[in-house]
């Protein structure tokens, strides 16, 4: 285990955690923002971070510090947190961005992590490939090999106290991801980086960033804290936390402000285009609109930049309380309503969902059902599993309420969609407690029956009848041949019938027996009896 990452809370592999930094003498709890600081730029000072919003760690990058004589002297003579005004957690880029933007730099991870260390950086970052999406296979191969190669150098370096990143890349190949998360984990390195991922967001595929997430993931241990490398949109943060993710780096509260756009956590606004502003901050209850407009550029990227932060920083705490009141699937679901692209996030997420159960808690205490995406979630795989453990024996009846047209049967089981089936004695145990719409789409049918196959799978000498409230057709196809399939509605249909019939022939005798001739008060009657 990881002394320097203890898990506090979670909910589906997002978590609260604790990261000590040592060097800082500061313990940052997680999921934590980490607001990129330009050092050429000051659009929100760091002593502002750290005052204002909360800010208890922020990154800046240390090849830009070290290829201007300036900056590079300042940071060797003073240190990077005097040079800053910052009392947090700092950690550094290495010019890896650089080499994917511009192809080269004049550095070794030997040489600038050893510069990191005499600024005074408390996480370093040695110089990785960042392989972007898409490329050749042997390209993403060789990048990788140079990657792992900067990792060993990292752990040869006498880096004191100071944390050291170990970037996991891998392209868009999860296989790769995967190994790199392997290679990384087993390293004695601190924090893991996911990298790369920038040029799929900025291109809004979601799902490919899900993957690579997931596919990194499998190959980390538990106690890895993870840093997802240049994500910070407030809109996606709440999905990328359920994946596991753990800090964010953003410079988009500024690059966005300098372009005259306002963040929310459903998208990006123009503030051109802004009548009003749909946020309670500091910066929106005091300005209007016009008033933001009228600002001077400098004041208006300023006052921008806070707007960002602020929202930003007040949905990484809503999604902490998401995570201690065990809804944080309702959230996601709730963000990723924002935009198609995001609504494809979550579709991917949910095709890992063997992966999010095995660390998703047993129990919580709600279960809301808002979608057809809701029949995919862990607790319904879990579910399923559960039922493996039980034993069904003899006739048994699986039953969504109604009253079946026999009564012969050895037990009875209830059948919720969409978990399936399960005894009664558990109907009050979560997720079975789940609040559910009437009016369920066919992929919750479409997972009971599931579940009602995998129960039949597993106990081969039991009979089963299956009552169902009119199941779509695309269910009972799921359903095996060897379960008798009941239709409620239309045994219910079957007694009001006979009822009825037995309400006539009681008529018919009670008119016979008055000698009476008002057929019509006597079946009136007879029904109303039964």
């Amino acid at each position: 285990m990881r002394d320097h990452f203890e898990l506090r809370d979670g909910d589906l592999a997002g978590r609260i955690g604790r990261l000590s930094v040592p060097r800082a003498g500061v313990t940052v709890e997680t999921p934590a923002l980490l607001p990129v600081v330009n050092p050429n730029i000051d659009t929100i000072s760091p002593a502002r971070l750290e005052s204002e919003f909360g800010a208890d760690i922020l990154i800046t990058n240390s090849y830009i510090i070290k290829t201007n004589e300036h900056l590079r002297e300042e940071a060797l003579d003073v240190g990077l947190h005097e040079m800053l005004d910052f009392h947090g957690a700092i950690m550094t880029d290495s010019g890896s961005f650089q080499l994917a933007e511009y192809g080269e730099i004049d550095t070794t991870t030997e040489e600038i992590l050893q510069f990191q260390r005499d600024i005074g950086t408390d996480i370093a970052t040695p110089v990785d490939i960042p392989t972007p999406p898409d490329v050749a296979r042997e390209q993403a191969e060789t990048d990788l090999e140079i990657t792992r190669q900067a990792l060993a150098d990292a752990e040869a370096a006498d880096t004191g106290e100071m944390l050291v990143n170990a970037p996991v890349q891998g392209s868009t190949y999860p296989d790769l991801r995967e190994e790199a998360g392997r290679h990384a984990d087993a390293t004695d390195l601190d924090v893991f980086p996911v990298g790369a991922v920038v040029p799929m967001m900025n291109a809004y595929r979601y799902d490919d960033m899900v993957d690579a997430v997931a596919a990194a993931k499998r190959g980390l241990g538990v106690d890895a804290p993870v840093h997802l490398f240049g994500a910070g949109h407030p809109m996606m943060l709440a999905l990328a936390v359920a994946l596991g993710c753990d800090l964010f780096d953003s410079a988009a509260y500024a690059l966005y402000a300098r372009d005259g756009r306002y963040l929310t956590v459903r998208g990006t606004e123009h503030l051109e285009d802004l009548e009003y502003l749909p946020c309670t901050c500091p910066i929106c209850t005091e300005y209007s609109p016009d008033d933001l407009r009228a600002a001077g550029s400098k004041e208006q990227e300023q006052l921008l930049a806070e707007h960002n932060l602020h929202v930003t920083f007040a949905e990484l705490r809503r999604i902490k309380q998401a995570i201690r009141d065990g809804d944080l699937m309702e959230l996601v679901e709730e963000r990723t309503r924002s935009h198609p692209a995001m609504l494809d996030g979550y579709r991917a997420l949910l095709d890992h969902v063997d992966q999010l159960e095995r660390e998703d808690p047993a129990s919580k205490g709600a279960f809301f059902y808002a979608s057809n995406e809701s029949a995919h979630r862990p607790e319904v795989a879990r579910h399923h599993a559960r039922m493996d453990r039980l034993t069904a024996e003899g006739h048994v009846l699986l039953t969504e309420g109604g009253t079946p047209s026999g009564d012969d049967f050895d037990a009875t089981w209830r059948v919720v969609p969409p978990f399936g089936p399960f005894p009664r004695s558990l109907s009050e145990t979560y997720p079975l407690t789940a609040e559910v719409p009437e009016r369920l789409d066919r992929d919750a049918y479409e997972q009971a029956a599931r579940g009602v196959s995998r129960l039949v799978e597993e106990n081969p000498d039991a009979a089963f009848t299956l009552a169902h409230d009119d199941w779509p057709e695309s269910a009972l196809a799921r359903v095996p041949e060897s379960v008798e399939l009941e239709s409620l509605s239309t045994v219910s249909e079957r007694l009001g019938d006979e009822a009825s019939s037995e309400g006539d022939d009681e008529g018919e005798a009670a008119d016979a027996a008055d000698g009476g001739d008002e057929r019509d008060v006597g079946d009136s009657d007879g029904l109303s009896d039964e």
